[in-house]
């Protein structure tokens, strides 16, 4: 017999993460997924010549993230980040 976990979807996240992209992500704190330098995201060098915005690490200029809108929706890379932190606001 195997065994059945319960979960939610995506939908039930809603609330939580709308609490961190609503914070100023330029002021958040990551880390580049590729020479593990940690930086405030503000620091990093965005391209806006194409279609959508490509953030490179201000290091090893590695891409860290990619952000597309299209008719479809908001497309969000963020593989080149090991994590990004947003520091709560009290």
């Amino acid at each position: 017999m195997s065994s059945h976990i319960a979960y939610l979807d995506g939908n039930a996240a809603a609330g939580e993460l709308s609490k961190v992209f609503a914070m100023d992500v330029t002021a958040a704190h990551g880390k580049c997924k590729h020479c593990g330098a940690p930086r405030r995201f503000a620091e990093a060098h965005l391209y806006m010549e194409g279609p959508g915005v490509v953030a490179r690490c201000c290091v090893c200029e590695h891409v860290l993230l990619r952000v597309v809108s299209a008719r479809q929706g908001v497309f969000l890379d963020v593989r080149g980040l090991t994590y990004l932190r947003f520091d709560m606001m009290e």
